[in-house]
Protein backbone atom coordinates (compact mmCIF):
# COMPACT_ATOMS: atom_id res chain seq x y z
CA UNK A 1 0.00 0.00 0.00
CA UNK A 2 1.28 3.45 -0.97
CA UNK A 3 1.58 6.23 1.59
CA UNK A 4 1.28 9.71 0.07
CA UNK A 5 3.36 12.14 2.09
CA UNK A 6 1.16 15.15 2.88
CA UNK A 7 2.93 18.42 3.57
CA UNK A 8 0.69 21.00 1.93
CA UNK A 9 2.51 21.36 -1.40
CA UNK A 10 0.01 21.14 -4.18
CA UNK A 11 -3.17 19.44 -5.28
CA UNK A 12 -2.93 15.65 -5.12
CA UNK A 13 -6.38 14.95 -6.58
CA UNK A 14 -5.11 13.88 -10.02
CA UNK A 15 -2.66 11.48 -8.36
CA UNK A 16 -5.24 9.89 -6.05
CA UNK A 17 -7.74 9.68 -8.95
CA UNK A 18 -5.14 7.80 -11.04
CA UNK A 19 -4.35 5.39 -8.20
CA UNK A 20 -8.09 4.74 -7.70
CA UNK A 21 -8.55 4.12 -11.43
CA UNK A 22 -5.72 1.58 -11.31
CA UNK A 23 -7.03 -0.12 -8.16
CA UNK A 24 -3.83 0.74 -6.23
CA UNK A 25 -4.46 1.13 -2.50
CA UNK A 26 -3.13 4.27 -0.84
CA UNK A 27 -3.42 6.36 2.29
CA UNK A 28 -2.01 9.60 3.69
CA UNK A 29 1.16 10.14 5.71
CA UNK A 30 0.82 13.14 8.01
CA UNK A 31 3.11 12.08 10.86
CA UNK A 32 6.17 9.87 11.32
CA UNK A 33 4.00 7.21 12.99
CA UNK A 34 1.90 6.97 9.80
CA UNK A 35 4.95 5.77 7.81
CA UNK A 36 4.79 2.32 9.43
CA UNK A 37 1.43 1.55 7.81
CA UNK A 38 2.81 1.54 4.25
CA UNK A 39 5.26 -0.48 2.16
CA UNK A 40 6.13 2.34 -0.29
CA UNK A 41 5.74 6.11 -0.49
CA UNK A 42 5.05 8.93 -2.95
CA UNK A 43 6.24 12.50 -2.35
CA UNK A 44 4.05 14.68 -4.60
CA UNK A 45 4.53 18.38 -5.18
CA UNK A 46 3.79 21.31 -7.44
CA UNK A 47 4.91 24.90 -7.21
CA UNK A 48 8.01 26.35 -5.56
CA UNK A 49 10.74 23.95 -4.35
CA UNK A 50 11.98 26.28 -1.61
CA UNK A 51 8.47 26.79 -0.23
CA UNK A 52 7.78 23.04 -0.48
CA UNK A 53 10.95 22.24 1.48
CA UNK A 54 9.94 24.77 4.13
CA UNK A 55 6.53 23.09 4.48
CA UNK A 56 8.15 19.65 4.62
CA UNK A 57 10.48 20.78 7.41
CA UNK A 58 7.49 22.01 9.41
CA UNK A 59 5.99 18.50 9.38
CA UNK A 60 9.02 17.10 11.24
CA UNK A 61 9.16 14.29 8.66
CA UNK A 62 12.53 15.18 7.08
CA UNK A 63 14.78 12.84 9.17
CA UNK A 64 12.30 9.98 8.74
CA UNK A 65 12.10 10.50 4.95
CA UNK A 66 15.89 10.53 4.62
CA UNK A 67 16.04 7.25 6.58
CA UNK A 68 13.41 5.41 4.48
CA UNK A 69 14.43 1.97 3.19
CA UNK A 70 11.23 1.18 1.26
CA UNK A 71 10.56 2.28 -2.35
CA UNK A 72 9.97 6.05 -2.43
CA UNK A 73 8.93 8.07 -5.50
CA UNK A 74 9.15 11.85 -5.80
CA UNK A 75 6.94 13.39 -8.50
CA UNK A 76 7.72 16.82 -10.07
CA UNK A 77 8.65 19.13 -7.14
CA UNK A 78 8.66 15.95 -5.03
CA UNK A 79 11.56 14.72 -7.20
CA UNK A 80 13.35 18.06 -6.93
CA UNK A 81 13.13 17.86 -3.13
CA UNK A 82 15.28 14.70 -3.27
CA UNK A 83 18.22 16.71 -4.70
CA UNK A 84 20.76 18.67 -2.68
CA UNK A 85 19.89 22.21 -3.77
CA UNK A 86 17.51 24.24 -5.95
CA UNK A 87 18.10 27.59 -7.59
CA UNK A 88 14.40 28.19 -6.90
CA UNK A 89 14.52 30.19 -3.68
CA UNK A 90 18.25 29.42 -3.30
CA UNK A 91 17.16 26.42 -1.22
CA UNK A 92 18.94 23.49 0.40
CA UNK A 93 16.79 20.39 -0.05
CA UNK A 94 16.80 16.78 1.26
CA UNK A 95 20.23 15.99 -0.25
CA UNK A 96 19.39 12.33 -0.89
CA UNK A 97 20.84 12.77 -4.40
CA UNK A 98 24.04 14.87 -4.60
CA UNK A 99 22.81 16.77 -7.67
CA UNK A 100 21.18 20.15 -8.22
CA UNK A 101 17.90 21.56 -9.49
CA UNK A 102 18.54 24.42 -11.92
CA UNK A 103 16.42 26.99 -13.78
CA UNK A 104 15.82 26.72 -17.51
CA UNK A 105 17.15 29.62 -19.56
CA UNK A 106 14.26 31.04 -21.58
CA UNK A 107 14.72 31.50 -25.32
CA UNK A 108 12.58 32.13 -28.38
CA UNK A 109 12.64 28.38 -29.13
CA UNK A 110 12.14 27.16 -25.57
CA UNK A 111 9.57 28.93 -23.43
CA UNK A 112 9.67 28.64 -19.63
CA UNK A 113 7.88 26.97 -17.97
CA UNK A 114 8.38 23.85 -20.07
CA UNK A 115 4.79 22.65 -20.49
CA UNK A 116 3.66 19.70 -22.57
CA UNK A 117 4.62 16.28 -23.85
CA UNK A 118 8.24 15.19 -24.17
CA UNK A 119 9.86 11.92 -25.18
CA UNK A 120 11.61 10.09 -22.32
CA UNK A 121 14.48 7.67 -22.87
CA UNK A 122 15.47 5.25 -20.08
CA UNK A 123 19.24 4.98 -19.70
CA UNK A 124 19.38 2.09 -17.22
CA UNK A 125 17.48 -1.16 -16.80
CA UNK A 126 14.96 -0.69 -14.00
CA UNK A 127 11.53 -2.19 -13.27
CA UNK A 128 10.05 1.32 -12.88
CA UNK A 129 10.07 1.58 -16.70
CA UNK A 130 9.02 -2.02 -17.42
CA UNK A 131 6.75 -2.29 -20.49
CA UNK A 132 7.27 1.40 -21.34
CA UNK A 133 8.86 1.80 -24.80
CA UNK A 134 11.90 4.10 -25.04
CA UNK A 135 10.82 7.46 -26.44
CA UNK A 136 7.35 7.34 -24.86
CA UNK A 137 5.73 10.72 -24.29
CA UNK A 138 5.18 11.96 -20.73
CA UNK A 139 3.57 15.20 -19.57
CA UNK A 140 5.80 17.91 -18.05
CA UNK A 141 5.08 21.25 -16.34
CA UNK A 142 8.17 22.86 -14.78
CA UNK A 143 10.53 25.84 -14.87
CA UNK A 144 13.40 24.04 -13.09
CA UNK A 145 15.17 20.86 -14.11
CA UNK A 146 17.48 18.32 -12.48
CA UNK A 147 20.95 18.35 -13.95
CA UNK A 148 21.90 15.31 -16.01
CA UNK A 149 24.20 12.93 -14.12
CA UNK A 150 25.48 9.56 -15.40
CA UNK A 151 25.28 7.94 -11.97
CA UNK A 152 21.81 9.05 -10.93
CA UNK A 153 19.89 9.61 -14.18
CA UNK A 154 17.49 6.72 -14.78
CA UNK A 155 15.83 8.34 -17.82
CA UNK A 156 16.58 11.49 -19.77
CA UNK A 157 14.77 13.96 -21.99
CA UNK A 158 15.69 17.11 -23.85
CA UNK A 159 14.29 20.64 -23.71
CA UNK A 160 16.96 23.11 -24.83
CA UNK A 161 19.40 20.84 -22.93
CA UNK A 162 19.47 17.19 -21.89
CA UNK A 163 18.26 16.73 -18.30
CA UNK A 164 17.06 14.04 -15.92
CA UNK A 165 13.45 13.02 -16.53
CA UNK A 166 13.90 10.35 -13.84
CA UNK A 167 16.51 9.66 -11.16
CA UNK A 168 17.26 6.57 -9.09
CA UNK A 169 19.44 5.69 -6.12
CA UNK A 170 18.85 2.63 -3.93
CA UNK A 171 15.16 2.75 -2.89
CA UNK A 172 14.65 6.37 -3.99
CA UNK A 173 13.17 7.27 -7.38
CA UNK A 174 12.10 10.55 -8.91
CA UNK A 175 10.21 11.59 -12.03
CA UNK A 176 10.07 15.19 -13.26
CA UNK A 177 6.98 14.49 -15.38
CA UNK A 178 3.48 13.81 -14.07
CA UNK A 179 2.71 10.09 -14.54
CA UNK A 180 -0.85 10.70 -13.32
CA UNK A 181 -1.39 13.04 -16.31
CA UNK A 182 0.56 10.97 -18.88
CA UNK A 183 -2.07 8.52 -20.06
CA UNK A 184 -1.32 4.82 -20.43
CA UNK A 185 2.47 5.06 -20.05
CA UNK A 186 2.06 7.08 -16.86
CA UNK A 187 -0.40 4.54 -15.48
CA UNK A 188 2.07 1.77 -16.37
CA UNK A 189 4.80 3.56 -14.42
CA UNK A 190 2.55 3.98 -11.35
CA UNK A 191 1.60 0.30 -11.56
CA UNK A 192 5.27 -0.66 -11.85
CA UNK A 193 6.06 1.45 -8.77
CA UNK A 194 3.30 -0.29 -6.82
CA UNK A 195 5.05 -3.63 -7.51
CA UNK A 196 8.69 -2.63 -6.86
Amino acid sequence: MIGIIRYGAGNIFSLTAALERLGIAYGMVNTEADLEQYDRYIIPGVGHAGAAMNKLQHTGLVPAIKALKKPTLGICVGMQLLTSYSEEGNSNLLDIFPIKTLKFAASTDHKVPHTGWNRVYPEKENPLFKNIPAGSHFYFVHSYFIEYNNVHTLAATDYSIKFSASIWQDNFYGVQFHPEKSGLVGETLLTNFSKL
